[in-house]
């Protein structure tokens, strides 16, 4: 069965855009709304499984109509689809429940694989939000983060994989954990190793622990 969709996005162009995407990839695409307000009714009579929302709309914008979609169809997922890369908008959309923050600028078929991630329970963000976040966490005290000097050398997914070779995860558990294959995770540390300077895994462990002071 396919996974229901809800579109929600003022400008028509894009709205027929990601309509025909999405049912090329086999969604399920059951309406559109153009503001907050259109959203919100359009979620409570079609509950359906992904609402994907534009932030900024004339009326209700999508970040003031988010919680009430929650709200209003709790078994659907809220995912972001936006032009906005604002930390402030990222964070707001989190806490008001977004399964997942996309920018407009990602591929449409990879639009399309976040969207599956979020149907199976992943969360969804683009790379550039993924590493803004991470430097939240760590800016908010995380004790195993990642030091900005380490953080700004590597590409999100590679600060990801640092991080569960930390947990002293093994290649296919990180696989694993983030939902790709073994030779993917094997690039990811040849690349951040080679950035880093070092040659082993344990050696990247040992440069994080002197960077983390």
């Amino acid at each position: 069965m396919s996974d229901r969709i809800l579109i929600v996005d003022d400008h028509p162009l894009t709205r027929d855009a990601l309509t025909g995407l999405l049912a090329q990839q086999g969604f399920d695409v059951v309406g559109e709304a153009e503001d907050g307000s259109k959203a919100i009714a359009a979620a409570v009579r079609l509950q359906p499984d992904i609402v994907l929302l534009d932030l900024t709309m004339p009326g209700m914008d999508g970040l003031t109509a988010l919680p009430h979609i929650r709200e209003s169809a709790p078994d659907c997922e809220v995912v972001v689809l936006t032009a906005s890369d604002a930390e402030e908008n990222l964070l707001a959309a989190i806490r008001a429940g977004a399964s997942g923050y996309l920018l407009k600028t990602e591929p449409p078929e990879q639009i399309a694989t976040f969207l599956r991630g979020v149907a199976r329970g992943d969360a969804a963000l683009s790379g550039g939000v993924a590493r803004r976040l991470l430097y939240r966490v760590r800016d908010g005290g995380r004790p195993n983060g990642v030091p900005e000097e380490i953080a700004r050398t590597l590409s999100a997914r590679e600060v990801e994989v640092l991080l569960l070779l930390d947990e002293h995860l093994a290649t296919d558990e990180i696989a694993q954990r983030l939902f790709i294959s073994e030779h993917t995770v094997r690039s990811h540390v040849k690349s951040l190793l080679r950035k880093l300077g070092v040659s082993s895994r344990r050696e990247a462990l040992e440069r994080l622990e002197r960077a983390r002071g």
